[in-house]
């Protein structure tokens, strides 16, 4: 799988109830793409029972998780630096009388496993992305334990069969995540996904529509649908039959209050003729998607084991956007994998003027021991990795700096999240992913609003609230 965004955050546990104190505190620390916050805050629900609130920092946290990512180059070497300075708040609260249980989840644990606790024999629990479920257990055994606990197996059970639903708390979300699929089966060379995360495996349609309408009543308005390979989604249906992607989204567009679906992270080979229809017949599934095609040479596409051409590509967005003209996509682009040549990187800059994207994230290859491309002849030098990605990410900018241009003067309906950068202004989401700012009172929160947009900021758009209309969510950029 590749992911749209990385970034590390700082995220506190779910909130007990208004009326209960929290026994223990809690504080997480994620690094990766959304599906690792959605984990974040499933972990939170798992440990809410045993008392467990959130933590300012950890120093003042009884429990440290690091949620960890492995997509990153020396990502076990970042969360091995993050637990050095851990290690000294564990031992000033240690002097104190205080325990404090460091557990390290994710990818990096679960690639890793017991390597972290040899290098580090602080730590207290790792575990793995499929045993979420566990963390009582495992809190339970590390307090009695002399030794740390590892979990790092891929169980026979669907652990999302065992995680409780998402806790209310005290900042209700206007936008959310929820992991529909696991997983991946495409062995692309580049990636752990399938070493890390396992074989694809989908919820069943009932437990995400269950869990979409828990969301939505909490105050959900966006729902981000998050899978390694989400459109290859094929859930068990209340019919007795495998749903596909396209399927759920027709039955959680009928949810009363969800007003935007999106989904992320897609395969080209998984974009089928009945999700390719759904966006132009489902009016809450917005025209902005994310379809990763990492390079524009077929010879390295070849090598990638990505099993679709160049040009497969061009039609698959050619047929999208027949579909719903007003579609804009996004992508990802990886610089100088092994054997790249010139000739191999110049297709990928033709393919990105072909297509002309909203946004895209680009990095140069690092290998990931384990795949087959760690140990692939041809390795491209840093000097000349460093000049592709420069050029590339030159290109794209000046798509999506066109793209965004082209919305100045028009009227787009706004996804209303919360406050704005600065006093008096709200912000929110354009149908196109957007970030928008506009001045108008926070009690517009979780509303659709009609809004022009009047120029462009660095990142955002800054625009002026029209008067209230009639939900439009389609507009053309």
């Amino acid at each position: 799988m590749s992911l749209p965004e990385f970034r590390l955050t700082a995220a506190s546990a779910t909130l007990p109830a208004a009326d209960q104190k929290p026994l223990r505190r809690l504080h997480m620390i994620t690094w990766g793409c959304q599906m690792n916050v959605y984990d974040s805050g499933k972990m939170a629900d798992v440990l809410a029972p045993l008392g467990y609130g959130p933590a300012d920092g950890p120093a003042d946290a009884d429990m440290v998780i690091l949620n960890t990512c492995h997509i990153r180059e020396r990502a076990t070497d970042k969360v091995f630096s993050e637990l050095g300075r851990l290690r000294v708040i564990k031992e000033a609260r240690a002097a104190d009388g205080k325990q404090t249980i460091l557990a390290v989840a994710g990818c990096v644990a679960q690639a890793e496993g017991a390597f972290i606790t040899e290098r580090a024999p602080y730590v207290d629990i790792v575990l793995g992305p499929q045993t979420y479920h566990r963390l009582p257990e495992m809190v339970a055994r590390a307090h009695r334990a002399a030794g740390p606990v590892i979990e790092t197996d891929f169980p026979v059970e669907q652990k999302f069969d065992f995680l409780p639903e998402t806790a209310p708390s005290q900042d209700r979300a206007v936008t959310a995540f929820l992991t529909i699929q696991e997983g991946c089966d495409k062995f692309c060379s580049f990636c752990v996904v399938p070493y890390t995360r396992g074989a694809e495996a989908s919820r069943p349609a009932a437990a995400v529509i269950a869990e979409a309408r828990h969301l939505v009543s909490l105050g959900a308005r966006e729902i981000t649908l998050l899978g390694q390979n989400v459109n290859a989604y094929h859930g068990a249906g209340a019919d007795g039959r495998d749903w596909g992607l396209a399927r759920l989204a027709y039955a959680l567009a009928d949810i009363p209050g969800l007003d935007r679906i999106r989904y992320t992270t897609s395969h080209p080979s998984d974009m089928d003729d009945a999700l390719i229809a759904a966006h132009a017949e489902i009016p809450a599934l917005m025209p902005f998607l994310h379809l990763p095609v990492q390079s524009g040479s077929d010879r390295i596409l070849a090598a990638m084991n990505r099993r679709h051409t160049a040009d497969a590509y061009r039609r698959l967005i050619d047929k999208l956007r027949t579909t719903r003209p007003d579609m804009a996509f996004s992508s990802d682009f990886i610089i100088g994998h092994p054997g790249e040549t010139t000739a191999d990187f110049d297709a990928t800059l033709q393919l990105i003027r072909d297509v002309g994207f909203a946004q895209a994230y680009s990095f140069k290859y690092s290998p990931r021991p384990g795949t087959p491309a760690a140990g692939a002849p041809g390795m491209v030098a840093e000097a000349e990795k460093d000049r592709r990605l420069s050029e590339l990410q030159i290109l794209v900018r000046e798509q999506q700096d066109d793209f965004n241009a082209r919305t100045v003067g028009l009227e787009i309906p706004v996804l209303v999240t919360g406050p704005g950068r600065h006093a008096g202004q709200i912000g929110g989401r354009s149908p196109y992913l957007q970030a928008v700012h506009m001045d108008g009172p926070i009690s517009l929160a979780g509303q659709i609003v009609p809004v022009k947009v009047d120029s462009l900021m660095t990142n955002s758009l800054s625009a002026t609230l029209l008067n209230a209309s009639p939900r439009q969510e389609r507009a053309s950029a």
